[in-house]
């Protein structure tokens, strides 16, 4: 008991996100695929630079 109003609001939500339709910038998304050289290049994350303390990496790669 007590969702009617948390589960209005997220049908509101999700009624609003299905039907929006924002302007799309054509020009943009051609220079996104295109790969503008103007753009910077995103960087790789390397195993040095991830965080030691992930409690999620055990359970990852296997091993506790």
């Amino acid at each position: 008991m007590g969702r009617g109003r948390a589960k209005a609001k997220q049908t509101k939500v999700a009624r609003e996100l299905k039907y929006f339709s924002p302007d799309t910038d054509l020009s943009a998304l051609e220079r996104e695929l295109h790969g503008s050289s103007s753009s910077p290049t995103p960087t790789r994350v390397t195993g040095s630079d991830r965080d030691e303390d992930d409690d999620y990496d055990k359970w990852a790669s296997g091993r506790r």
